[in-house]
């Protein structure tokens, strides 16, 4: 612990812990229940009727040739970086993409 009584990382998989930890808190209210960020891939899984509006998911997927539906939970994002910064700043801009839960169903997703 630091002076400031925060936990450093001080090592690559203590970083990826605590990033991981971050994005899974910011990714709860959308009713994405796992992520898995891989070297080639990134996957999505969502609650059944999560609370996310249809149609930005189905946006998304139009305009970007890289993301596709992967049954009717999963988003696919393929990304080929071994990078972990850039593969958390990817499901960081799909989170900020989805928006805010749709309201209604927001208590369905925790």
């Amino acid at each position: 612990m630091g002076s400031t009584g925060h936990i450093r990382a001080s090592s690559p998989q203590a970083n990826a812990l605590v990033e991981t930890h971050k994005l899974r808190l910011a990714a709860k209210p959308l009713g994405i229940v796992k992520i898995d960020a891989a070297e080639h891939v990134i996957a999505l899984q969502f609650v059944p009727n999560p609370p996310v509006d249809a149609m930005k998911i189905i946006e998304m997927v139009q305009k970007h040739k890289h993301i596709k539906l992967a049954g009717q939970d999963k988003l696919r994002i393929e990304t080929r970086t071994p990078d972990l910064a850039v593969r958390v700043s990817t499901v960081k801009e799909t989170l900020r993409a989805l928006g805010a839960p749709t309201k209604g169903t927001v208590a369905a997703a925790r």
